[in-house]
């Protein structure tokens, strides 16, 4: 079973104050990146892997998806999500990533944000996801980048001017990884990208895009605090298609 660290109160409590929880996707800086990497939403069956507080799951009903099945471990995720959404055609449910249990065929497109380095049997969830598409349905991700999760201690480092250097470490010895944010011990699974797209490919999937996100200089000119996300990637996104 994947941590929870979603119903830790201290952890939660944080991670409600982050500019992308409080304002949506349109403070998400990866979001036109994400937005152009998916496919026609008009009639499609979506579901929502680690939806959180349900802020794509009720962009897709506006793009015209005709259901959405938004799942999450947390039950204070799937609380708020709940409480902010008036739509019947989207269900929220506790579900466990590391066990998931899709039915065949079900959807058109499958998407999840920054929940699948949670997860430490990833072959088996892609080999469900899999099955759960149509035929040339889609799946959308992202997640952590390996190179900004793979060190032991993920943090800045900076030299006597004070040019800052990310550390990477350990980036072949894949695993757990524990990190302090917002709450001790925050637990997730490394792996290299060679293993990701690989298991993409080995399940059965077609890489229709990889981007490794990095802020537009707009994005830098609105928000000079994102200039230090050019130095390494912090997000890798994928979007891959079944065949």
């Amino acid at each position: 079973m994947a941590q929870n660290i979603y119903d830790n109160p201290e952890f939660f409590a944080g991670y409600s104050q982050l500019p992308r929880q409080v304002g949506g996707l349109d403070h998400a800086p990866e979001w036109p990146a994400i937005r152009a990497m998916l496919p026609g939403l008009s009639g499609a069956r979506v579901a929502d892997l680690g939806c959180g507080f349900g802020w794509a799951s009720r962009w897709f009903r506006a793009q015209g998806a005709a259901s959405v099945l938004g799942l999450d471990l947390s039950q204070n995720m799937i609380d708020r999500a709940r409480a902010d959404t008036q739509d019947g055609a989207i269900t929220y449910r506790i579900a466990d990533l590391d066990a998931l249990d899709l039915p065949s065929e079900a959807f058109d497109l499958v998407y999840s944000a920054l929940a699948f380095h949670y997860v430490p049997d990833f072959a088996r969830l892609i080999r469900v996801i899999h099955a759960a598409l149509v035929p040339g349905g889609d799946l959308v991700f992202t997640i952590e980048h390996p190179i900004f999760m793979a060190a032991r201690h993920p943090q800045w480092i900076e030299d006597e001017d004070g040019t800052k250097t990310w550390p990477v470490n350990g980036y072949s010895r894949e695993g757990e990884r524990r990190t302090d944010w917002f709450a001790k011990g925050v637990l997730k699974h490394h792996r290299t990208l060679a293993t990701t797209i690989n298991t993409l490919i080995g399940a059965g999937f077609a890489l229709r895009r990889l981007e490794e996100f990095a802020p537009t200089a707009a994005q830098i000119a609105a928000m000079p605090a994102l200039e230090e996300e050019l130095e390494r990637p912090m997000m890798a996104l994928i979007a891959a298609q079944k065949v």
